[in-house]
């Protein structure tokens, strides 16, 4: 399939990782996006280590860090300018930009772009079809509005860091920044709904994406649980509130996952334990038994895993239309003979960095993935590049070289 969002034009304001992620996905199915970073770049650039190596010999901005391994997973297929758009020729710049793209991705503070005269009304003054795509903490309205939203306070606000954890200790925040991640997704598929809908319109759009609201959305069952019953939840390690068995249990040598999420894969589960007495108990017969009985229920489980390895029960229940898994290390995931086979991982070669691994689109159409037609960049890689195609002449962008209003 050739890429859809060939021809759109975006120009993205936005740092760190739920913005940049959501214009990340758009460049992967072709669009042009032109990443504005100030003078000293997007902050995760300076979040190292990790990093890539840097090539020896002659590179481009020897003298600058190494690029970190943050910054490169989630600007691939960009293309970025260096602009201080707090001065007056800054400012110009980004609105020639504005006024010959599609979108605009941004996530500052709300009021911040106002004050610099690139709020949602003026950047609609230069361009009447732009999407106009704000994302932020606590949405552009509101008494949190102004407030910073980072995804593990956001985790604590909006409960998921009061349903994570072991039950018996304290919260425990997701081991990825799970709300910024959610956020980029629900962003990238409004810009995507927002440029449909300029089809039949002719009319661009502000979008309003943020991470509280994300993250209650993401709460799914545990937030109808309450709405729909008032019932609270609480935690619980990696087990289910509502299915049991479904959680880690513990093997001879390791730890292993198991969900069986109904009656006939627990009378299944019970005979690759040896234990099928399990299941005609009246204790254990239906889930709702199970759930009312569980720590009488996963006692009985974890004495019978206990007393084989991993490889065994990997071996027992492979088959039988039982989900499960063990837990694996980072390393041992991109080893998984799944993750392998679907060649998620994809190679490019970094101007300064040589050839890096990264985390190729997770979607395929007719069986291929979008290609990685360019690695992130490095800061101001393409400031000539750009500024050139919006009108201005190389003496004039060596000018504003020499007065640091870009680089």
């Amino acid at each position: 399939m050739p890429p859809p969002l060939e021809g759109v034009k975006i120009v993205d304001l936005s740092r760190v990782l739920a913005a940049p992620l959501c214009s990340m996905l758009l460049a992967d199915l072709g669009a042009d996006v032109i990443k504005v970073e100030s003078l000293t770049g997007d902050d995760t650039r300076s979040w190292q280590p990790p990093s890539a190596t840097l090539l020896e010999g002659d590179i481009p901005l020897p003298d600058h860090p190494p690029e970190s391994a943050y910054f490169l997973c989630v600007n691939r297929n960009k293309r970025s300018i260096s602009v201080n758009f707090k001065t007056s020729e800054g400012l110009e710049i980004v609105r020639k930009l504005i006024s010959q793209s599609d979108v605009l991705i941004e996530n500052y503070i709300p009021g911040k772009l106002d004050k610099l005269g690139l709020g949602y009304e003026a950047c609609k003054e230069i361009n009447p079809h732009l999407i106009y795509t704000s994302i932020s903490g606590y949405g552009q309205t509101g008494p949190y509005a102004t407030a910073a939203g980072y995804d593990v306070v956001i985790e604590a606000e909006a409960g998921l860091m009061h349903i994570t954890g072991d039950p018996h200790g304290p919260p425990a925040k997701v081991g990825v920044a799970a709300t910024d991640v959610a956020t980029g997704l629900y962003a990238h598929g409004a810009v995507l709904a927002a440029l449909l809908s300029r089809q039949k319109t002719g009319k661009g759009a502000w979008i309003d994406c943020n991470l509280i609201e994300s993250q209650i959305a993401g709460l799914a069952n545990i937030a109808s649980n309450y709405l729909i019953a008032s019932a609270s939840a609480s935690r619980h390690g990696t087990a289910h509130p509502s299915i049991v068995p479904y959680q880690v249990f513990p093997c001879q040598d390791g730890d292993l996952m198991v969900g069986v999420g109904n009656d006939k894969q627990f009378e299944i589960f019970c005979d690759v334990l040896g234990q099928k007495n399990m299941a005609s108990s009246k204790k254990f017969s239906t889930n709702k038994a199970r759930v009312e009985n569980r720590e009488e229920l996963v006692g009985l489980i974890e004495a019978s895993m206990q007393r084989k390895p991993i490889a065994y029960w990997l071996s027992r229940l492979s088959g039988k239309g039982i989900p499960f898994g063990p837990i694996n290390d980072i390393e041992r995931t991109f080893e998984h003979p799944q993750v392998v086979a679907r060649d998620l991982v994809v190679e490019v070669d970094h101007p300064r960095a040589g050839r890096i691994k990264l985390v190729g689109p997770a979607v395929t159409y007719n069986g291929s993935r979008m290609k990685v037609r360019l690695p992130p960049p490095y800061i101001g890689q393409h400031t000539r590049e750009v500024l050139g195609q919006i009108g201005y002449t190389d003496e004039e962008i060596d000018e504003l070289m020499t007065l640091r209003v870009v680089r």
